[in-house]
């Protein structure tokens, strides 16, 4: 079952590897998200509550989703010391797996692991990347498929916007 979900993963990125831009969304509250670091640190994202949080999904075979990693940490540096976190959600793949790549990058955001592919699931992260940028309410404000240039000023704009 798990290969099925990857399969279908790959196949919508295939199809939505271009760059897309942040999407409006009105589907109301975040599902619950509860997952471990890579130091098998507990998060949640009602932990959060009171910040601005991008949670992004991806894997390590998933080009696009390597590709975006700069740019989310060039976001998240210009954000740095705002009520703004960066989750980025490991899909399907070990600690191990992830690890590697987190270690082949310079970034400063929180990587954690959906092993068992429930999380992506839940959120319907049919395609990776996918993004979802949470108010402090705990509202998805907007979604994003497919890789992103998140240091642009238009996407830092929304998401200051969404901070106030």
């Amino acid at each position: 079952m798990r290969q099925g979900f990857l399969a279908a993963l790959l196949l919508g990125w295939a199809a939505l590897a271009p760059a897309q831009a942040l999407r409006a969304w009105s589907g109301g509250t975040a599902p619950p998200l509860e997952l471990q670091d890579l130091d098998g640190g507990a998060h949640r994202l009602a932990d959060y509550r009171g910040k601005t949080v991008l949670v992004n999904f991806w894997a390590t075979w998933c080009a696009p989703c390597r590709e975006e990693m700069p740019s989310i940490e060039r976001l998240r540096r210009a954000l740095e010391g705002k009520p703004f976190t960066v989750l980025a959600v490991n899909v399907g793949e070990s600690a191990r797996v992830a690890r590697s790549f987190a270690d082949t990058i310079p970034a400063r955001f929180t990587w954690l692991l959906d092993r068992d592919t429930q999380t992506a699931k839940a959120w319907r992260a049919r395609v990776l990347p996918a993004s979802y940028l949470i108010g402090p309410d705990g509202a998805i404000r907007y979604s994003a498929l497919g890789a992103l240039d998140w240091s642009s000023d238009e996407v830092r704009k929304t998401i200051q916007g969404v901070m106030k």
